[in-house]
């Protein structure tokens, strides 16, 4: 007797439970959970590992993050309004730095504004300066996409309806039209948060001293020093913190956006 197609779902997600199952088992069974929990769950280490990963390594990771999400952010709405602008080389210069920017790895923005850029001009950068620096210029790059979708979403009449009160085309755009489209990217603008926080981890091709760590060197030097695993876990464990609410954040938003829609 042929099988309905009710019946050949559930036959097809019955044997997929049972490959996965198997799979789980196989695992479990073929693990070694003594030197599992000795390389990655010693407690001894983890504890040794407190508060310098919270005081230091997380708080320096979060100043790096929003020191480059802000300089990004700024950089990217004025890109954006010159990727949209009437004068060809405001636009030329804007689509010329955003295809730059988005083509080169955040690691060579680091190691030019680390190295680079201090022979060049025979200057020596703040190292919070370096950091913001290089983390705002590529999030910029993504940012200014962003915002130019945002404002090209924000209805044409809300424009037309500003400038016939008598506003001109820049208060406009400042008092209408971007705040507008910062409603309508918030949910990109926090993923962009997100990715910015991972990158946050080059910071360690400048050199850093043990007050500057951030998470991802902490990690590091701590695994060299207990020959143990625990350290990245327990860093690893610190980045959630930081990116699970950011992440939740941007589902709310998601969700409260497609209501209002």
């Amino acid at each position: 007797m042929a099988m309905t197609r009710r019946q050949r779902a559930r036959a097809i997600r019955a044997v997929q439970y049972a490959v996965l199952i198997a799979v789980l088992l196989a695992i479990v069974l073929a693990a070694d959970w003594g030197e599992l929990r000795r390389a990655f769950l010693d407690a001894e280490v983890a504890r040794s590992l407190f508060p310098d990963i919270i005081t230091t390594a997380l708080v320096n990771t979060v100043v790096y993050t929003l020191l480059g999400f802000g300089f990004g952010l700024v950089l990217g709405v004025v890109l954006a309004l010159m990727r949209l602008s009437q004068v060809p080389p405001y636009r030329w210069l804007a689509v010329a730095y955003i295809e730059f920017f988005r083509g080169v790895p955040a690691l060579l923005v680091f190691i030019a504004l680390g190295f680079g850029v201090p022979l060049a001009f025979q200057v020596a950068l703040d190292r919070y300066v370096t950091v913001m620096l290089a983390l705002g210029l590529v999030g910029a790059a993504y940012i200014a996409e962003t915002m130019r979708a945002g404002i090209q979403a924000v209805p044409k009449g809300q424009m037309e309806a500003a400038r016939s009160l008598g506003m001109s085309h820049s208060r406009a755009m400042a008092s209408i039209i971007i705040p507008q489209a910062f409603r309508i990217v918030l949910p990109p603008l926090t993923n962009e948060l997100v990715l910015l926080t991972k990158d946050s981890s080059l910071v360690y091709l400048l050199g850093l001293s043990l007050d500057q760590y951030e998470l991802s060197k902490f990690g590091r030097d701590a695994l060299n020093q207990h020959r143990s695993l625990t350290p990245i876990l327990v860093a690893g464990v610190c980045y959630l913190i930081i990116t699970v609410p950011l992440g939740h954040l941007v589902r709310r938003l998601e969700a409260r956006s497609a209501k209002a829609r």
